[in-house]
């Protein structure tokens, strides 16, 4: 496939701007944006620029508007040329583009940006709260903070947050069907699809199960504290409390998944966050199996080589994939 020169790059990059900040950016969109930023390198630094920029932008004046954008140019390399139009392209997205969506946004004194990482990919964050966030590979969170609040919708992976605890702007994170309230915390929350894990490490939390299915009975609003783990499957009636030591909630730092008592299909999904060859489950019955234990995730081809010892299972090593199947069914052509 032919490569995108660096002026289109940023065209596409402000379009995906206005597309994630719009009412109905979740699933579809931004699995389509993540796979576009995992085609080049350039793209997720061209998008994080441009909405760098973007952000900046919204809140000016124009003489200082022009002074931003003559000071990013003059820190471009090696191509100075595209961070003007970055800078054009990202302006226009603010008042033109991104019109209704921006003027929503910035008249309520809003101010969203996303962050993201990608495929076996940790970052380190700083929020312009404070806030520190350990972004988890193939990780995606936008931020909403305004003066009254500060809310974070983390749309699938993992991130572990050191709250700047203020009482007058709380600190909520949003994962599917959860809320996450800070109480002067440091917290870990994984999403997994809609199944939620979060580990509290320091301080406490309020926890909400924020779904309201008819008939569904309503958990309510749990609180806990450091050395705490809830867990929400959607197919419960409930989460589910347990413990978890603070160097087990943050061991994704250190090149370790750790897993408790997890079924296998969220091992594996978690597993392809990190690994260069996708892996699948080929048989539904394999889903549920229960696995309990630590993954590093620069030795997955050594876990995957031994997992047969464990489960009644086959593991097929192809070239730009792993299958597992079920040992007893005869193996998939």
């Amino acid at each position: 496939m032919t490569k995108m020169k660096q002026d289109e790059i940023v065209q596409v990059a402000a379009d995906w701007w206005v597309r994630l900040r719009e009412p109905d950016a979740e699933g579809e969109t931004v699995e389509r944006w993540l796979a576009w930023t995992s085609e080049d390198v350039r793209h997720l630094e061209t998008f994080e620029r441009v909405n760098e920029l973007a952000s900046r932008l919204g809140s000016l004046d124009n003489v200082s508007r022009q002074g931003l954008i003559k000071a990013f140019a003059r820190a471009a390399t090696p191509s100075p040329r595209w961070l003007p139009l970055a800078a054009a392209a990202a302006f226009a997205v603010v008042v033109l583009a991104g019109a209704y969506v921006a003027w929503t946004r910035f008249a309520s004194g809003i101010s969203s940006q996303v962050y993201a990482s990608a495929v076996a990919q940790n970052r380190d964050i700083t929020l312009p709260d404070g806030t520190q966030v350990a972004l988890g590979a193939a990780s995606t969170l936008t931020t909403h903070f305004s003066h009254g609040q500060r809310r974070v919708d983390l749309s699938g992976g993992e991130a572990f947050f050191q709250v700047i605890h203020d009482n007058s702007r709380p600190f909520v994170v949003a994962a599917g069907d959860v809320s996450i309230r800070d109480i002067g915390t440091a917290f870990d929350v994984r999403r997994t699809g809609q199944r939620v894990t979060i580990a509290v490490t320091q301080g406490r939390v309020q926890i909400a199960d924020t779904n309201q299915t008819p008939g569904k009975a309503q958990s309510g609003t749990l609180e806990v504290s450091a050395g705490q783990l809830v867990s929400y499957d959607p197919n419960m009636s409930s989460m589910t409390i347990g413990s978890i030591a603070p160097e087990q909630a943050t061991a994704w730092r250190n090149d370790r998944l750790e897993f408790i008592d997890e079924p296998l299909s969220v091992v594996i999904a978690n597993l392809n966050r990190y690994s260069a060859r996708p892996l699948h489950i080929a048989d539904a019955d394999l889903d549920k199996l229960s696995y309990t234990g630590t993954i590093r995730t620069d030795a997955i081809d050594s876990w995957l080589g031994a997992l047969p010892q464990v489960f009644p299972l086959r593991v097929n090593t192809e070239a730009d994939q792993v299958i597992l199947s079920d040992a007893e069914h005869p193996p998939r052509r």
